[in-house]
């Protein structure tokens, strides 16, 4: 687990950017707790500061994931949005859609 580089963060907020625009700031600076991203294996992880203090005692081969997983760089450098941000994403969006449950059951 290790903090994310400066490429590596400006490509995350570029694509956090498109779906939440100026609210990735508060993202981070919440009002219950500090929190941060992380990467694990390519993997970006939204942690709380005080799980990730406690994390580090773990050793890194043993440690899976910690936190939600936000999404994935791929091999060519790009960011890939996992479900999992859904949660995320949606409190601080910019534009928002409800669906009816009879089109979420077309949808699927």
């Amino acid at each position: 687990m290790r903090p994310l580089t400066e490429e590596e963060t400006k490509t995350l907020f570029q694509k956090l950017a498109e779906y939440m625009g100026r609210s990735v700031e508060r993202l981070i600076n919440r009002s219950d707790e500090r929190h941060c991203f992380r990467l694990i294996k390519d993997r970006v992880y939204y942690i709380s500061e005080s799980v990730m203090k406690t994390s580090t005692s773990i050793n890194k081969d043993n440690l899976l994931h910690c936190g939600t997983c936000l999404g994935k760089f791929t091999k060519s450098g790009k960011f890939r949005l996992h479900i999992t941000a859904l949660d995320y994403l949606s409190q601080y969006s910019k534009y928002k859609v409800w669906l009816k449950p009879s089109a979420e059951m077309s949808f699927l």
